[in-house]
């Protein structure tokens, strides 16, 4: 695969910056301060700067910057929001940030068949707001107000994904524009297809890799009639763990359900300024009927008690539901609250719904004996835990026990048949895992990458191992 990017010159590089400036004027720029937020993430990975910035508007503007960096063998990181956890954004190869998020228009919304074509930098929250009135809603809530056209690029999925799936399951038609400037619409908004390659499905979850995404049609939700959460507290995690995998076992058609063990309930108490009991719990919300709902909450409050749970405190109306969510979303900034200064490294993994416990019991295990601070959240709904460590860049010891403890997690979830991460995608920080779990899989992805990017100027040094 060509690395030729890596080895431009800085004459070839503003030979480059100089025919995208005089196509894009005042919206391509190197101003410093503009490019160091265009490498940041809110990871803990280093703040690696692209040469220049550049804002599009339109698909059609898009395949003409593309173009010119093919020209060039200049190096384009697509940039949504700047909300990844792995390092997606960075340029360590310099070359291009292209910002998406001025095209930002909502295309059409088709009610009678629950879709919404849209443009990449529309962001989840604008979208759900500008649909509420329809009664309509987008379900996947990765907790950053992250772009759609992003969370399509990392497969993202969020507190919803139990019920209503990822971003995997809720793209029906991607256009995006692939190295050589071309562009590509990957389906219609048939439900279901047999024509060919599925290309929806190859380029969500490529980060960026294989092609820009620049227009996306989503699938589409009533708002249910009836909609309610709770908390449930837990002695211990192993019977919060159980009561999620009876809940899921037994088909009872939870909507969220969320686990937090009590290191994060004590950030989350402080800074969101609640008052729960400082244990292990799950954050559970089910969504139907009135009569559905009331009969889920009743199963799900027996499976609870029986495996230890405490009393429910249920929050059935809409500013108490969203008080508890927005502390659920705020959990990263209230895990970086318990300890000023430092950053988090944020990981996570998945595993079958039946290794769960094991999964955390190891990860916990780690824990007892190390000096960090590090809460747990998960999704354990569908077998995905998240891990905040709490470090200093540059506190060295502090790093390598990070790291040495998240790649005991991650090697602990590959054991058990499951992956090195869920949601947060690759990026570079979880690239060592790949070859490990997909073995000579990494091949084939290697000869797409190789036949579709033949440069290497989308996103290069991300996803596959050099």
């Amino acid at each position: 695969m060509a690395e030729i990017a890596s080895l431009l010159t800085d004459d070839e590089k503003a030979q480059a910056v100089a025919e995208l400036r005089g196509l894009l004027g005042d919206r391509l720029t190197t101003s410093l301060p503009i490019r160091e937020a265009h490498g940041r993430d809110e990871s803990w990975h280093p703040v690696v700067p692209p040469d220049a910035v550049a804002f599009a508007t339109s698909t059609e503007e898009v395949s003409k910057i593309v173009r010119i960096c093919a020209r060039h063998r200049f190096p384009i990181i697509a940039f949504g929001t700047g909300t990844s956890l792995e390092g997606h954004i960075s340029a360590p190869h310099g070359g291009l940030s292209l910002d998406l998020s001025r095209m930002n228009r909502i295309l059409e919304v088709n009610a009678a068949d629950l879709d919404v074509h849209l443009e990449a930098g529309v962001t989840r929250k604008t979208l759900n707001a500008w649909l509420r009135d329809k009664g309509l809603f987008f379900p996947i809530d990765p907790g950053a107000d992250a772009s759609l056209g992003g969370m399509a690029a990392t497969r993202a999925s969020g507190t919803n994904a139990v019920r209503y799936g990822t971003m995997r399951e809720n793209v029906l038609n991607l256009t995006a524009v692939m190295a050589d400037g071309s562009v590509v619409h990957t389906a219609r908004r048939a439900r279901k297809s047999a024509a060919g390659y599925d290309l929806t499905r190859l380029l969500v979850g490529s980060e960026g890799t294989l092609g820009i995404i620049t227009e996306l049609t989503l699938k589409l939700y009533g708002i249910p009639e009836a909609i309610a959460s709770g908390v449930v507290s837990f002695p211990n995690f192993e019977g919060a763990i159980d009561a999620v995998i009876e809940t899921i076992q037994s088909g009872l058609p939870v909507a969220r359900i969320e686990f937090l063990d009590e290191v994060q309930v004590e950030a989350c108490n402080r800074y969101s300024k609640l008052s729960l009991p400082v244990t292990p719990l799950l954050l559970v919300e089910f969504h139907g009927s009135e009569a559905s709902v009331a009969e889920q909450a009743e199963r799900f409050g027996a499976i609870a008690a029986g495996h230890g749970g405490g009393a429910f405190e249920w929050a059935v109306k809409a500013e108490e539901r969203t008080r508890l969510w927005e502390a659920r979303h705020n959990s990263l900034y209230a895990a970086l609250a318990l300890q000023p200064g430092k950053k988090g490294l944020i990981s996570d993994v998945c595993v079958p719904i039946s290794r769960l416990a094991e999964a955390i019991a190891g990860t916990k295990e780690d824990l007892r004996t190390s000096p960090l601070i590090a809460p747990i959240v998960g999704h354990v709904g569908d077998g995905n835990f998240h891990l905040i460590m709490l470090v200093d860049p540059d506190n060295a010891a502090e790093v390598a026990e990070a790291q040495r403890i998240h790649d005991r997690m991650v090697m602990r979830a590959l054991s058990l048949d499951g992956t090195c991460t869920g949601e947060h995608g690759i990026g570079e920080g979880k690239v060592k895992f790949l070859e490990a779990e997909h073995g000579e899989g990494i091949a084939v992805m290697r000869a797409i990458k190789q036949a579709l990017d033949p440069l290497n100027i989308l996103n290069p040094g991300k996803l596959l191992p050099a």
